[in-house]
């Protein structure tokens, strides 16, 4: 379980097929093989971990599956990722819920400046926008973000500069698409209709 509250900005190094290597600045010891680590908002399986001077690299192996449905099959060395460590008990819990279990992919529409922040514009497969309400929560590439405004497919964020300093948020240009994950009780509360009598 994560909080869509990112706490460093990692980088792809190498890739073998599903596997990839990230460097990161958290300290090995505080990384662990098996442990979870939520990259771009995928919840990835950490599978080997080594220190580095400036912290440590990692390694993920990634299904054909995660590879087809999100942002993963276009990892390429270099990629800059939004990275969180999983929620432990006791700790705040900054942003909202997230499980790091991504539905599907949104579509950067268009980017405008507002004052210091920007306002992003997103369009999502019609499948997932009955989850999607205005001042509802959804996590984008990992980041816990809170919805404007909700117009059949499209919506809208506004993203600060604090977000846009410490996530990857600050490179996004029109025409990306990033991994969504919907509001995890969104999706329970559909479900549950599906079987209203």
């Amino acid at each position: 379980m994560f909080t869509g509250i990112v706490s460093d900005i990692g980088e792809v190094i190498a890739h073998d097929n599903g596997r990839f290597s990230i460097r990161a600045r958290y300290p090995a010891s505080e990384l662990e093989v098996g442990g979870s680590m939520a990259c771009d908002g995928c919840c990835l399986t950490m599978t080997s971990v080594r220190a580095e001077a400036s912290g440590s690299i990692f390694t993920v192996d990634v299904s054909n599956e995660t590879r087809g449905k999100t942002t993963l099959g276009e990892w390429q060395p270099g990629r800059k990722v939004n990275l969180e460590r999983s929620l432990r008990l006791g700790q705040e819990l900054g942003g909202h819920l997230v499980t790091g279990h991504v539905d599907g992919l949104a579509r950067i529409v268009e980017i405008v400046p507002d004052g210091e922040s920007r306002r992003f514009s997103l369009e999502v497969p019609e499948h997932l926008a009955p989850y999607i309400a205005p001042k509802g929560s959804v996590a984008l590439d990992g980041v816990s973000l809170t919805v404007n405004e909700v117009s059949d497919t499209r919506f809208g964020v506004n993203v600060i500069p604090h977000t846009l300093t410490v996530t990857t948020w600050g490179a996004k240009t029109p025409g990306q698409s990033v991994n969504l994950e919907v509001d995890l009780f969104a999706r329970y509360i559909a479900r549950l209709l599906e079987f209203r009598p």
